[in-house]
């Protein structure tokens, strides 16, 4: 199955999406790659969720991505006394590292790393930016805020702390065993939550060991301070809005969300936009016409997937969602005015030989109305290159691993087919004009441009271009 469009559709699966037909039915309306929310669900849901994605690419012959998304360190408050209490506007509390039953005067926050982290004039948000609390002062065990914003909080909701980069790591005891499970079961991509410096991202690439890519979802304002950073050390990188849209001023994430893509597209990593994308759709057939600008804005600037959440997780009309969101995307990218914008939000090219390669590939493909840029490529590295330059013609991408092919399901305007790999140039022209043809991409007198690598089967040596005409 081909996909006539460039950007990828991530669709996560849960209770109403779990059983293979379902899948199946995601899969065939549009759905790219499948992610597993391990902040949900138990480990025996999420393994035949997996072995169902594993049958059906089986039986479709396409690769398919799975994205395990941790769940990361998860702030709360402690228990409450009635289950719920009321803090108003203007009253004063304490905070109090403990597990004791809080009242409206005396709230228990059974996190050190917060305390170590508090200063007075720091604003605390408590149930997802809710309520909003000032620090006034701080203890070792301790600290007395006023309530800025109140209302009712009820037990264990969940504590942000904007202002601060809190000293704990972004893997738990919990994602590290949810992380050794997907790993074992062979999932493609690692989602890291909670992300905050670049520390976080190597601890996290030392646990892998390569055996999946990491991709690290910004949601916090503090690693936008590092961007570049972690954009350098991540495989991929996911504007995750719901925690962002948290922690600074609604009015601020369509700007941050822009920077993140640019800075991604600019250094070829993959870049996806996450939450609340059609999130109307949980219980309409239908989305907003904001959430349908929303999926557009995404698309017009060059994200390499956009992601549904609850939508395919948990709503009554999941299809529907994949479906609307695939014909969002492609209703985007024939708009006339489609490749003027996103050719406009490119950068220069490194000074590399695969760059150089990449760049003459997509202006070649360009001039000569070419069917299609074929990429020979093993770890993946050649095709993201190509994709970089968001060329007009799309890209095959030939690989001899299934690893790199599923990784490589979310990567924009990418599609893999598994294959040996070729000894000489002349194979390898001619299998590529082979599988551009079966693969439905070119015809008779069409014309594809193919980039490799000599010597054949090194990873990261992309220096040879060839342009052929099919008989």
């Amino acid at each position: 199955m081909r996909r006539q469009r460039k950007a990828k559709i991530i669709a996560t699966l849960g209770p109403a999406s779990s059983d293979p037909e379902i899948i199946e039915e995601l899969y065939q309306a549009g759905a790219d790659v499948f992610r597993l929310n391990l902040s949900h669900g138990k480990h025996e849901d999420h393994q035949a969720r997996l072995f169902h994605i594993r049958q059906l690419q089986r039986k479709v012959g396409r690769p398919i991505g799975i994205l395990l998304d941790l769940q990361g360190p998860k702030l709360r408050v402690g228990r409450l006394e009635g289950g719920e209490v009321h803090l108003g506007d203007g009253a004063e509390l304490r905070l109090e590292l403990s597990e004791g039953i809080g009242t409206a005067e005396k709230i228990s926050l059974p996190h050190p790393e917060v305390f170590e982290a508090l200063k007075p004039g720091m604003t605390l948000l408590l149930d997802d930016g809710k309520l909003r609390l000032e620090v006034i002062a701080r203890g070792a065990d301790h600290a007395d805020a006023r309530v800025l914003v109140g209302g009712p909080l009820r037990d264990r909701k969940g504590v942000n702390v904007p202002g601060a980069v809190l000293p704990i790591s972004p893997i738990t005891d919990k994602d590290r065993e949810d992380l050794m499970f997907g790993l074992d079961l062979g999932v493609d991509w690692v989602a890291l939550s909670f992300v905050q410096r670049p520390e976080d991202v190597i601890q996290a690439k030392e646990l892998i060991d390569d055996r999946a890519a990491v991709m690290a979802k910004i949601e916090k304002p503090a690693a936008l301070d590092c961007l570049d950073e972690l954009i350098a050390l991540c495989d991929g990188v996911m504007v995750a809005r719901g925690d962002l849209g948290v922690e600074m001023p609604p009015e601020a994430v369509p700007g941050r969300q822009k920077q993140i893509i640019h800075a991604c597209r600019k250094a070829g990593t993959p870049v996806v936009v996450a939450t609340q994308m059609l999130e109307s759709m949980i219980d309409t057939p239908a989305p907003t016409r904001a959430e349908a600008s929303d999926v557009a804005t995404a698309v017009y600037d060059g994200a390499d997937a956009v992601m549904l959440s609850a939508e395919t997780a948990a709503g009554n009309y999941p299809t529907e969602s994949v479906e609307m969101m695939d014909r969002i995307i492609s209703s985007t990218e024939q708009d006339p005015y489609y490749r003027i914008i996103i050719h406009a939000a490119g950068s220069a090219p490194r000074a590399t030989t695969s760059d150089a390669i990449s760049v003459a590939a997509a202006q070649v493909a360009h001039t000569l109305s070419a069917a299609a840029i074929t990429c020979y490529t093993m770890s993946g590295s050649t095709a993201l290159r190509a994709a970089r330059e968001r060329p007009d013609s799309p890209i095959l991408v030939l690989t001899n691993t299934s690893q790199t092919a599923q990784r490589l399901s979310l990567a924009w305007g990418v599609h893999c087919v598994q294959t040996a790999d070729v000894s000489n140039t002349r194979e390898m022209v001619a299998k590529a004009c082979r599988i551009a043809v079966d693969e439905g991409f070119a015809g008779a007198g069409d014309t594809v441009i193919v980039t490799a690598g000599v010597p054949f089967g090194t990873p990261g040596t992309t220096n040879l271009l060839r342009i052929a005409t099919l008989e």
